[in-house]
C-alpha cells in the first residue's frame, strides 16, 4: 500500500468531516412553529373577522402545537392591520385576518400603504357571511318587487357603515341590477347604521347576516332577501335576491387569512392544512353556520382566485359608481 503524506490524510478527513456535518446541522435547525403564532384582525373585537380568528385561533393552534394569539389592530377599513402585517417578518408567526374590504380597498383607496397582490400570500379564505337586504319592520315593502315598486315611485335611501363599504357596495350592486335609485345615507360604522334602520330614520340596508341576524330574530329587523347564492339555514324562509328577479348581486362578507409575501411556501403550505382542519370541525362549522355564514369551499388556489375576482368585481362597481372614502 502507498504511503499517504500525513497532511493530505488531514485534509480528507477535513472533508468527511464537513460532508458529515452539513446533514447534522441541517437536522438542527429549529422546526417550524417553535413559538407562539400571532393573528392581526384588521377589525375591532366582536366582529365578524374577530369571531372567525377566535374561532380558528384554537382549533389550529392544537394542531401546530403552538399558542395562536388574537391581536385587534382595527383602523381604516382594514388598512391599519393589514400594513403591520405586511412590514413583519415573512416567516408564517404573523398571520392577517382580514375581511372583504381587502378586495375593496384596492379601488376604493387611491395611496394603500400595501400592495394586495404583491405583499401578501393567501393561505385560505375561511367563511362567506352573505349580506341580507333589510328593512325598518314598520315598512310597508315585503319583498324585492314591493322595495323596487317603491323605490320607483318615491325617494327611498339605504344606510350604510360608511362610503365604499361592502355594505354600500351590495347596495350598488342591487340598484345596478334592479334598475332602481337611493339615496345613500352613510354611518361611521355599522352599529349605528343598524340602529337607524330599526328606528326607521333610514327604511333599508344591506347588512353582515353576522351582526343582523340577532336582530332579525327579535323582530327588530325585517328580511327581504339574502344577497347570496342560496339561502341560509339560520334564515330559511328568506328568499335570495336572484329568487325573486334580481340576479348577480350577490355580496358576501368574507374573512380570510394572509401572510407576507416571500413567507416559505413549507410554512404556508402548513398553515393552510391547520386551517382546511380547523375549518371541518363539527363545532367550527356549527358555529359559522349559526352566525349566518358557510365554511369556504376550497384550498389555497380556489381562495386566491376568489379574492382575485372579487377585487376585479368590486372594482368595476366602485369606478361605475364614483365611490369615494369617507
Amino acid at each position: 500500500m502507498a504511503n499517504v503524506p500525513s497532511a493530505q490524510v488531514s485534509l480528507a478527513a477535513c472533508f468527511v468531516m464537513a460532508a458529515l456535518a452539513t446533514p447534522l446541522a441541517t437536522s438542527a435547525e429549529t422546526p417550524w412553529p417553535s413559538k407562539p403564532i400571532t393573528f392581526v384582525v384588521s377589525y375591532p373585537p366582536g366582529g365578524g373577522a374577530d369571531l372567525v380568528a377566535r374561532l380558528l385561533a384554537e382549533k389550529m393552534g392544537t394542531t401546530l402545537g403552538q399558542a395562536i394569539v388574537v391581536e385587534n389592530r382595527a383602523g381604516a377599513g382594514g388598512q391599519l392591520g393589514a400594513a403591520a402585517v405586511a412590514r413583519s417578518t415573512p416567516d408564517g408567526y404573523t398571520v392577517l385576518v382580514d375581511a372583504g374590504s381587502f378586495a375593496i380597498n384596492p379601488s376604493l383607496q387611491p395611496k394603500l400603504p400595501y400592495d394586495p397582490a404583491k405583499d401578501f400570500v393567501a393561505i385560505g379564505v375561511a367563511a362567506l357571511f352573505p349580506h341580507v337586504l333589510v328593512v325598518t319592520p314598520s315598512f310597508k315593502a315585503n319583498n324585492v318587487a314591493d322595495l323596487t315598486s317603491e323605490a320607483k315611485s318615491s325617494h327611498l335611501s339605504f344606510a350604510s357603515s360608511g362610503n365604499g363599504s361592502s355594505q354600500h357596495i351590495a347596495a350598488a350592486l342591487f340598484m345596478q341590477n334592479a334598475k332602481v335609485s337611493m339615496t345613500h345615507v352613510p354611518y361611521r360604522g355599522g352599529g349605528p347604521a343598524i340602529v337607524d334602520v330599526m328606528g326607521g330614520q333610514v327604511p333599508v340596508l344591506f347588512g353582515n347576516v353576522a351582526s343582523t341576524l340577532s336582530h332579525i330574530q327579535a323582530g327588530k329587523l325585517k328580511p327581504l332577501a339574502i344577497a347570496g347564492s342560496k339561502r341560509i339555514p339560520a334564515l330559511p324562509n328568506v328568499p335570495t335576491l336572484q329568487e325573486q328577479g334580481v340576479n348577480g348581486s350577490e355580496m358576501y362578507e368574507w374573512n380570510g387569512l394572509f401572510v407576507p409575501a416571500r413567507t416559505p411556501s413549507a410554512v404556508v403550505n402548513r398553515l393552510s392544512e391547520a386551517m382546511l382542519k380547523a375549518l371541518a370541525a363539527p363545532e367550527v362549522k356549527d358555529r359559522i353556520v349559526a352566525f349566518g355564514g358557510e365554511p369556504f369551499q376550497g384550498g389555497r388556489e380556489e381562495a386566491t382566485k376568489f379574492i382575485a375576482a372579487e377585487t376585479q368585481r368590486i372594482g368595476e362597481v366602485i369606478r361605475r359608481y364614483g365611490i369615494k372614502p369617507n
